[in-house]
C-alpha cells in the first residue's frame, strides 16, 4: 500500500492571525512539506496544477524536478495534469524529462480540473471536456509507446512522422492514474488501458466513490487486464489530527469555516459523517481510513490533502509527523494482513525504481541480520 499525500497549491489567508502567505512562500512551503514527506517514510507527494489565484501550482515539472533532487525515494506525481488543456505532446516531454531526472520515480494522473475559465484561456472549450481528454491521452499513449508517430484527430494539427524527445526511462513510460470525482467516461477511460483509477472523493459520500470504482473495476476485468480486485485504485482523503479529538477540532474549526471550498457552508460535523474528512485523533484517523476498504475493496493508494485553508506551515509539519510515526505504520500493517494472495499492494513502479526497493530492502535485512549475530556474540 502506498501512503503519500497531495497539494491543490492555495493561497489562503490563516483566519486565526489574518495573514496570508506570499506566492514566494507558499511555493517554497511546497518544497518543504515534500522534503518532510519524504523524511517521515510517505511513499509518495502530488502536486495539482492550477492557472489561476489562488492557486500557485501552474508548473508541476518544475516544482517535482526541484524536489527530486532533494530526494531520494519519494515517488513524485500530479494530482492533476490537464490532459484537456495542455498539448499531449509537451506533456510526453515534459514527464519523460522529469522521470530521467527522479531516475523514475515519476507517474502522473490526469484529469480535466475543476476551473471552467482555464479551457478558454488555453484555447479550448469546455463543452468538449470529455472528447478532449479521450482524443488527447489516446496521442499521450501512443506517443509514449511508439518511437515514429503519425497521427490525425480533431482538436489539434497532425504529426507526421513525430518522435517525442526524450524517450521515457529505459523504455518504460510513467504509470498513469486518471483522476475523476463524477465522469464514468474517466473511469471507462482507465480501465480501458489498464491504467489506474484514482477517485479524489473529498467532497463526496462513500457511496458515490463505491459505485465509481466498482465500474471501474468491472471494466478494468472486461478489457482483460486481470480480475476487478487486482485493478489499481487510489483514494483522496483530508485529515487534521491532535493527540486528543477535542483538541484537533477546537484547532481545525476556523479553518474549516473559512476555506474557500468548503467555508460558510455545511458545518464541520456534517461534512466529517458525509466525506473522508477526519478531524480527530490518529487513532480515529485510523479507523475512519481502514473503513475506506469496506466500501471500494483492496486499493493500491492512500493521499492525504494536509497543507490547505490557510494552515501555517509549522502545522502542517507536525501533522506529517504524526501521519508518519503513528498513522501510515499502524495503516501499512492491517492493510497488509487483509490483502489476499494476488492482488497488488500498490501500483506498478518503473524497473528502476522497483530494483533500488529491493536493494535496499535487502541491505535492510543484512544489517538487522548482521546486528542481531553481533548482539548474540557479545
Amino acid at each position: 500500500m502506498e501512503f503519500g499525500i497531495f497539494t491543490v497549491g492555495d493561497v489562503t489567508t490563516d483566519p486565526t492571525t489574518g495573514r496570508t502567505p506570499s506566492e514566494n512562500e507558499r511555493i517554497k512551503a511546497t518544497l518543504a512539506i515534500a522534503q518532510k514527506a519524504e523524511e517521515v517514510g510517505l511513499d509518495v507527494f502530488a502536486t495539482g496544477e492550477h492557472h489561476n489565484p489562488p492557486f500557485v501550482p501552474s508548473s508541476p515539472t518544475t516544482t517535482l524536478g526541484y524536489i527530486a533532487a532533494r530526494t531520494e525515494n519519494l515517488i513524485l506525481s500530479t494530482s492533476t495534469t490537464l490532459i484537456t488543456t495542455n498539448d499531449p505532446v509537451k506533456i510526453a516531454e515534459d514527464y519523460a524529462t522529469l522521470q530521467h531526472l527522479a531516475d523514475g520515480r515519476v507517474d502522473l494522473m490526469m484529469g480535466r480540473g475543476n476551473t471552467g475559465p482555464v479551457y478558454p484561456w488555453f484555447g479550448k472549450d469546455i463543452r468538449q471536456g470529455i472528447p478532449l481528454a479521450i482524443e488527447n491521452y489516446a496521442l499521450l499513449h501512443k506517443l509514449w509507446r511508439e518511437d515514429v508517430v503519425d497521427w490525425e484527430g480533431k482538436f489539434r494539427t497532425p504529426l507526421q512522422s513525430f518522435t517525442a524527445t526524450p524517450r521515457p526511462l529505459d523504455g518504460v513510460p510513467p504509470f498513469v492514474w486518471h483522476g475523476s470525482i463524477r465522469s464514468p467516461e474517466i473511469a471507462e477511460q482507465a480501465a480501458y488501458y489498464g491504467d489506474g483509477f484514482f477517485h479524489n472523493n473529498i467532497f463526496w459520500p462513500i457511496e458515490h466513490t463505491q459505485k465509481m470504482v466498482n465500474l471501474y473495476r468491472q471494466r478494468y476485468a472486461h478489457y482483460g487486464h486481470g480480475t476487478a480486485e487486482q485493478a489499481i485504485v487510489g483514494l483522496g482523503g483530508q485529515v487534521f489530527m491532535r493527540k486528543n479529538s477535542q483538541d484537533a477540532v477546537r484547532e481545525f474549526r476556523p479553518y474549516f469555516d473559512n476555506a474557500p471550498v468548503y467555508g460558510h457552508g455545511p458545518s464541520m460535523e456534517d461534512f466529517t459523517r458525509q466525506t473522508p474528512l477526519t478531524v480527530g485523533s490518529p487513532q480515529e484517523v485510523i479507523e475512519r481510513t481502514l473503513s475506506f476498504r469496506d466500501a471500494v475493496g483492496d486499493y493500491q493508494r492512500q493521499l492525504f490533502l494536509m497543507d490547505h485553508a490557510g494552515l501555517p506551515l509549522k502545522t502542517v509539519l507536525e501533522q506529517l509527523d504524526i501521519l508518519g510515526e503513528e498513522v501510515v505504520p499502524v495503516l501499512r500493517k492491517e492493510f497488509a494482513n487483509l490483502r489476499p494472495a494476488g492482488v497488488p499492494d500498490s501500483a506498478p513502479v518503473h524497473p528502476a525504481v522497483a530494483a533500488a526497493r529491493t536493494a535496499a530492502s535487502t541491505t535492510s535485512a543484512t544489517s538487522a541480520t548482521s546486528a542481531a549475530s553481533a548482539t548474540k556474540e557479545g
